[in-house]
């Protein structure tokens, strides 16, 4: 929560002022220092919201406006998934295992849990796509296969740690500091440009770097084939090894026999989502129709530079860098959106 409360600090900061809620700096420290930057800034995009809907505001500049801010929670609302929600999800996990209980609520919870990781990633994933010119969202069809695939790739990694907590409790203990910086580390090399400064940037590192203990998530331009190929590599195995750890420890019981058919589904589920994956990129992307007719195509597809341009306020000054540099990570972008941008005003 002070993670995703400090990012969200810096970003209302090196905002431009057109961009930021008319309410007093200071009241705005104290929102954040009582946890409740997040819930002010759902409340103002709500604002915002209204008055584009209500009314009917023909303006481009508010509907842009509506969608950064959108952008803004959305990306806070990922944070949060992955720092809080989906370490809380693997620890109600292994007290259910431990304790072999498990309540109709608690199993529809964590059900519902699983569904709501995945989620936040096609909210990401759509919110971005929202910042781009004459984009083709994605169809019902591409969505759902998008869900699935995070879904299936999600699971069994939270299982597993799961698992080998349950013998090993202190022995997560290790494993997920080390994990979590070779992750730091693999960042850093890929030089993110995110925030304004070195220090929040070393932040928003280390918060990327949690993420990918669990997820994929693209952090640099350029093609991202082979750290795809190099990412779920090392995931496979070091979940395998975490696997083959509860295996070689676990004393088979007629109280926990359920257990070893749910650890061999997890390889198939696993491969199911990688599957899902090469399948959406490969038939289903809503651009390959683009692609086809000589237009842009995205970055995780093939790493192509097309005629995609970044949307932008009506005034050029008021753009907001955070945002077209994750947008660069996500598409190829047109030459005159590849200029690099400060928050607030246009580098020449």
């Amino acid at each position: 929560s002070a993670a995703a409360q400090a990012c969200s600090w810096l970003w209302l900061r090196s905002d431009p002022p057109a961009l930021r809620p008319a309410v007093p700096v200071a009241l705005l420290a104290a929102l954040h220092l009582l946890q409740l930057g997040f819930f002010f800034r759902c409340l103002h995009a709500l604002k915002v919201g209204w008055k584009v809907c209500w009314a009917k505001s023909e303006e481009e500049d508010e509907q842009r406006h509506m969608a950064f801010l959108s952008h803004d929670i959305s990306m806070l609302r990922l944070f949060e998934t992955f720092l809080e929600n989906t370490p809380q999800l693997t620890l109600l996990l292994y007290v259910i295992l431990r304790t072999n209980k498990a309540e109709l609520s608690q199993g529809l919870g964590i059900g519902t849990a699983f569904l709501c990781v995945s989620w936040s990633l096609l909210d990401y994933h759509q919110s971005l796509r929202s910042f781009l010119q004459d984009k083709y969202e994605l169809s019902l069809g591409s969505s759902i296969i998008y869900f699935l695939w995070n879904l299936f790739l999600i699971c069994p990694r939270i299982l597993v740690v799961a698992l080998f907590a349950l013998l090993w409790p202190y022995g997560v203990a290790l494993h997920f500091p080390l994990v979590w910086l070779a992750m730091f580390l693999w960042v850093s090399l890929q030089g993110t440009d995110f925030m304004e400064s070195s220090g929040p940037e070393q932040l928003y590192r280390a918060m990327v770097a949690v993420i990918l203990y669990f997820s994929w998530f693209n952090v640099a331009q350029g093609r991202t084939l082979y750290r795809s190929i190099i990412y779920h590599g090392f995931i496979l195995v070091d979940s395998t090894l975490l696997a083959l750890a509860w295996l070689w420890g676990w004393a088979p019981s007629e109280e926990y026999s359920y257990l070893l058919p749910v650890v061999s589904a997890a390889l198939p589920c696993y491969l199911l989502g990688l599957g899902l994956r090469v399948t959406y990129y490969k038939w289903l992307h809503p651009n390959m129709q683009v692609q086809q007719e000589g237009g842009y195509d995205e970055v995780d597809a093939s790493g192509g530079s097309g005629g995609l341009e970044f949307r932008s306020f009506l005034e050029p000054d008021l753009v907001n860098r955070r945002m077209q540099w994750l947008a660069q990570t996500q598409f190829s972008l047109s030459q005159p959106a590849r200029q690099h941008f400060l928050n607030g005003a246009a580098s020449v």
